[in-house]
């Protein structure tokens, strides 16, 4: 049996099953479907860990996943490559453009909430904030998020947006995401962003040609 994550040949044999042929074929097409859908999100992972290779950038999932398959998921998105990122609302803050619009218009809501949300978490807190303009990373630069999201940025201003967080706040790691696929993707990369995430990973990786083949006495 070939262990997870291994890359794979056409017509490779991933492993034997031995039993009662009516307790196989009961449950052949669920285990197929699980592992048809699985292994396309892990060949889908590796095709953008492969694209952005000599760059130190992280691929990384979302939490657009079906539901009830988060975990198994997510798994799949590891032995790819990638990389997670929340597995739910508990285990990190990201701020949304849905939860500024919610505040009000006043730009200085950016540098607000960072402060609010801060002195809440503290400095141990990951906090990650989404900004559609250059004019809201400065703002959120000053807020000192651990993450800032670029959504749907266009390449020149990723590349401006880097060039202003390396001057401003270093440690502050940068996040493409939105329009990203296979031709974008190492240009998105070559702008200096630290991590992109994707989440065409999850929500539409098409399946692995798999199939059980039954072989009498074996």
């Amino acid at each position: 049996m070939l262990e997870d994550g291994t890359h794979l040949e056409s017509n490779a044999q991933l492993a034997v099953l031995r039993g009662p042929v009516r307790a196989i074929l009961a449950v052949e097409r669920t285990a197929l479907n699980f592992l048809q859908h699985l292994s396309g999100i892990a060949t889908a992972t590796r095709r953008y860990v492969e694209a952005v290779a000599g760059f130190p950038v992280r691929i990384l999932d979302t939490r657009k996943t079906t539901p009830g398959y988060r975990l198994l998921e997510k798994y799949a998105v590891r032995c790819g490559g990638g990389h997670n990122h929340r597995m739910g609302l508990y285990d990190g803050i990201l701020i949304k453009d849905n939860h500024l619009a919610s505040l009000g218009a006043d730009p200085e809501i950016i540098t607000t909430i960072l402060k609010t949300i801060r002195s809440q978490v503290g400095a141990g807190g990951s906090i990650e904030i989404e900004v559609d303009s250059l004019e809201q990373v400065e703002r959120a630069l000053s807020g000192k998020p651990n993450i800032l999201l670029l959504d749907n940025m266009p390449l020149d201003q990723m590349r401006e947006a880097v060039r202003r967080r390396n001057a401003a706040a270093p440690d502050v790691q940068l996040e493409a995401s939105g329009g990203v696929n296979l031709g974008t993707v190492r240009s998105i990369a070559e702008t200096g962003v630290d991590r992109i995430s994707i989440g065409a990973l999850t929500h539409s990786a098409p399946a692995l040609d798999i199939a059980l083949d039954y072989q009498s006495g074996e």
